[in-house]
């Protein structure tokens, strides 16, 4: 079976934010044909457009996962599976851009590039999400230093599929607009142990 690494965004602010993305890293980690192939530092980052609301805890994790039996299959089928992951660790309907339980964003998915139709059970609660298109990769990963930081982690030299530049120049580029202060690594991920242990610095 053909495989593809797909990057998936974990962000949370509501109750003990970085338990729950450890949990959701192993959920992850735990579909059917996927293999767990990196997980970003833990970042601690200040709320955009609604910021009276706590800091957020994102991370990034590489997931290698089945490529599908055909154009878009993957994607979506990835898609329904993370709203299922969210659902399950109690996700609602909050302010749009507010907090949140459990924030999982298909980043990119290999080289593919797609604008479809969302599956009904596919779409989510968000009304920050309130579009219904699947955008690959995700239309505002660029422009967002706390999906950035943990995703130059992983792959910096990456240059995504319709880019001008590589992941790196992207977050230097963002960080200088949002500043270093914006995001702060908080932790690295010890496989040994399956959570994130204290320390900025990469295993």
């Amino acid at each position: 079976m053909r495989t593809v690494r797909a990057y998936i965004g974990l962000g949370a602010n509501l109750g003990d934010s970085a338990a729950t993305l450890t949990a959701a890293v192993h959920a992850l980690g735990a579909l059917p044909g996927a293999r767990l192939a990196g997980v970003s530092r833990l970042y601690v980052t200040v709320p955009v457009e609604v910021t009276d609301q706590p800091d957020f805890h994102n991370a990034v994790v590489a997931l290698d996962v089945p490529a599908g039996p055909g154009r878009n299959a993957g994607p979506i089928a990835l898609l329904l599976a993370l709203k299922s992951i969210e659902r399950a660790f109690g996700r609602r309907e909050r302010l749009r851009y507010g907090p949140r339980e459990l924030d999982l964003d298909l980043l990119l998915f290999g080289q593919e590039q797609m604008r479809v139709e969302r599956p009904e059970d596919g779409r989510s609660p968000d009304p920050a999400k309130a579009t219904r298109l699947l955008e690959v990769p995700h239309p505002k990963v660029g422009c967002r230093l706390f999906a950035l930081a943990p995703l130059a982690d992983l792959a910096p030299d990456l240059v995504p599929p319709g880019w001008c530049e590589s992941v790196e120049a992207a977050r230097a580029r963002r960080e200088s607009i949002e500043g270093a202060s914006a995001v702060r690594a908080a932790a690295s991920w010890d496989a040994d142990l399956g959570r994130w242990v204290e320390g900025p610095a990469l295993p």
